[in-house]
């Protein structure tokens, strides 16, 4: 296990993991999905952005695959790399989709031919912002830290799951699945267990209603910890705009929250802005070509993101087609 007290303040790493200086070796991004228009277009907008740096220099970034747990093509089959997988058999889920994701890939792992030995899980509200190197080790994955997850606060509900004989709860890191690279060999592993402990954690009440739509994420990081992997835990992997103000080093955008602004650029989080994007405006359709850019004062990451998407959609061929026939559909 790393030595606890070895660790710089940005990236906590084991330092034995640091000296090692292995090969860099390429590493498969996979991101589950479903067929819905929400999904599809933020796959849309992320594959553009992988295909934007994978060959450019610094990049360690190997084949791609949406692993589309619908259980039938969509009509995307022929835009992204895609390999369909069952959903849980119906009610399993109690309406919370994400509980598919283990179970994708699960399927994935086991029926698919992943010619690279690491994999990088992605989301589809992720977009790349610069090359992504294998930041990996061989027996240390490594994965994003997000202060939501605090299993030292929980461990209550987490005793359910990691008995104490296995160690302190301080050993589950405080990650979710993505994003992650790890070694394919590892994940192999762990997949089974973060799905039955997925199930488990979502049939206990009092877990379900503690963890709530982070469940799954807490299920990834316990199944790890079982399995005795730890996490090297890089805080440049991703910013969160409204809360990372600058791009920094980070290697990946993550657009989970809405970024609500005044006209004087002021963050008016929890309240509809003057100015917003938010992707759960774009539940029933794609975002429209060429969204406003934020007001003067609104921060750096914030404007790179809306560059970005822009970007991408005037550049994605039948952007527009598939946003009108949408809008008809809804109307």
């Amino acid at each position: 296990m790393p030595e606890q007290n070895v660790i710089d303040p940005v990236i906590q790493m084991p330092r034995k993991v640091k000296l090692a200086g292995d090969p860099k070796l390429p590493f498969h991004i996979a991101l589950t999905a479903t067929d819905s228009s929400y999904s599809q277009w933020q796959c849309r907008i992320m594959y553009y952005w992988y295909k934007k740096v994978k060959d450019l220099p610094g990049s360690d970034m190997g084949g791609f695959t949406r692993v589309l747990h619908s259980g039938k093509p969509d009509n995307l089959m022929d835009e992204i790399p895609t390999f369909v997988v069952d959903p849980l058999p119906a009610g399993l889920d109690r309406g919370y989709i994400v509980l598919n994701r283990p179970w994708a890939f699960v399927q994935w792992l086991e029926k698919a031919n992943i010619p690279e030995e690491y994999i990088l899980m992605a989301e589809p509200d992720h977009i790349f912002v610069k090359p992504l190197p294998n930041l990996a080790n061989e027996k240390y994955p490594v994965a994003f830290p997000f202060f939501y997850i605090k299993p030292a606060e929980n461990e209550k509900n987490l005793r359910k799951f990691y008995p104490e004989e296995k160690g302190p709860v301080t050993d589950i890191d405080p990650i979710g699945n993505s994003p992650v690279i790890i070694k394919k060999t590892l994940l192999t592993k762990i997949a089974p267990t973060w799905m039955n402990v997925s199930l488990g954690m979502k049939d206990d009440p009092e877990t379900d209603k503690a963890f709530g739509w982070v469940l799954e994420m807490y299920a990834y990081a316990v199944a790890s910890a079982l399995h005795g992997v730890q996490h090297i835990l890089r805080k440049d992997f991703m910013i969160q705009p409204p809360w990372d103000t600058e791009i920094g080093k980070a290697f990946i955008i993550h657009f989970t929250y809405g970024c609500d602004y005044s006209l004087k650029g002021e963050l008016t989080y929890g309240k509809i802005g003057e100015w917003r994007f938010d992707k759960r405006s774009y539940l029933r359709g794609p975002p429209p070509r060429n969204l406003p850019l934020p007001p003067p004062g609104v921060p750096e990451s914030v404007v790179t993101l809306v560059k970005k998407v822009n970007e991408a959609t005037a550049n994605i061929p039948g952007w527009d087609t598939e946003d009108k026939e949408q809008r008809n559909q809804n109307s």
